[in-house]
């Protein structure tokens, strides 16, 4: 499951934080790109919390002088403080940095951020890794250039948690995330998401925390229970490919007809697939026609929170065929239909996928897959996912 991390200026906005279902309480100066408070506003902060919630702190040195930043780690690690979160800005004394931080690391979870505007080194991963650092987070810089999903795609997002999930750290995401995305950041199961922007009244950073807003985000992440713990252990993907051969209930209350067709129409992606030797050298345009059988809200629906999107499905599409060739179309097909029947809105799909680049027309495999009723209900592991490689 995910956490719900909430950027906050003081302790006034943590109690709001807190109210309205955050995770973890994280300080910060939203004046600035990342900018940090005061030690005594993390110290009243903590203190104020009373460990409800778990706590975290920025400290940013664009100059990534060494002695600087294990100096401004150090005054805040020692107030009560859970995490405390390193700006890891581009620079050439940036692995000198993070490892004058190893030393703090044994008594502080340390989370080094990078930044996706600035051209995220992923390498830095094994160098945290080797520091003692307690996870690796993924944000924006600079505010007013866009959100995370501008600047990297839901493939280069997964790779990065798979990565930073690959050497025992936690993963996060950050960066001016709006509504839309939650659902389809949740599909790569990061341990924590972080906000700001969509928490704050008019979607403003650098307004003050809106309750409303904050139960908007809350209520598109499932709560996890590991809300209390000060450093919890990585988030377990969900083997969705046993769930997916043992099917999955839905709703009793609800009748087949009450549905709708979420689709996607001509969705065109070069990949590798093919069973012959020269299909392995070059990848080859296919074509993805997608109709989603999805269950009507019980109102009329006025948010994401109401509606299966389609970027679920393009995502869905896109992470599995970024993973390895595929021999066959119908293998293609069947993972796409195991994840996207993962939603527990989803009762049925039609997958089509058409190979474009064989002959004059196209030529491929159409399956239509439905969900099985007679099992125990899993609809509360939703919007998690898993692997998008499905045994077939």
């Amino acid at each position: 499951m995910t956490l719900l991390l909430a950027s906050v200026t003081d302790g006034e906005e943590a109690e709001i934080a807190i109210r309205h279902g955050a995770d973890i309480i994280d300080l910060k100066d939203v004046s600035k790109a990342f900018g940090a408070v005061s030690v005594a506003t993390v110290r009243s902060t903590v203190k104020s919390v009373a460990r409800r919630r778990p706590v975290s702190a920025v400290i940013a040195e664009p100059d990534m002088d060494p002695a600087a930043l294990l100096g401004a780690a150090t005054a805040i690690a020692d107030v009560g403080l859970s995490y405390v979160k390193v700006g890891l800005y581009p620079h050439d004394r940036r692995l000198d940095s993070i490892r004058a931080l190893a030393p703090l690391a044994k008594r502080v979870n340390l989370i080094g951020v990078l930044f996706a505007d600035c051209g995220a080194d992923e390498g830095l991963i094994q160098v945290l890794a080797e520091s003692g650092f307690a996870g690796a987070m993924l944000d924006t810089a600079y505010k007013s250039g866009g959100r995370l999903l501008d600047h990297m795609d839901i493939t280069a997002l997964g790779r990065f948690v798979d990565t930073v999930r690959g050497k025992g750290l936690l993963a996060g995401l950050a960066g001016s995330l709006e509504l839309p995305d939650i659902p389809r950041l949740l599909l790569l199961a990061p341990d924590v998401l972080g906000f700001r922007r969509a928490l704050c009244a008019g979607a403003e950073r650098e307004s003050h925390l809106d309750g409303e807003a904050v139960n908007a985000v809350r209520a598109l992440i499932p709560v996890d229970a590991r809300r209390n713990d000060t450093h919890p252990a990585a988030s377990a993907k969900v083997d969705y490919r046993l769930l997916a051969a043992r099917g999955y209930s839905r709703d009793s209350r609800k009748d087949d007809s009450e549905t709708d067709l979420v689709f996607v129409r001509d969705f065109v992606l070069p990949i590798r697939i093919g069973a012959y030797a020269y299909e392995h050298e070059h990848p080859q345009n296919v074509r993805f026609n997608i109709d989603a059988k999805v269950l009507r809200p019980d109102h009329l629906a006025e948010n994401i929170r109401d509606v299966f999107s389609y970027d679920l499905i393009t995502d869905s599409i896109r992470m599995i065929v970024a993973q390895e060739h595929i021999a066959l179309v119908e293998t293609l097909a069947e993972r796409i239909a195991a994840f996207i029947l993962i939603h527990p809105q989803v009762t049925a799909v039609t997958v089509r996928v058409e190979k474009l680049d064989i002959g004059p027309g196209g030529i491929g495999v159409e399956i239509v897959r439905r969900r099985s009723q007679e099992v125990a209900k899993v609809h509360q592991l939703y919007p998690q996912a898993a692997d998008p490689k499905v045994a077939t």
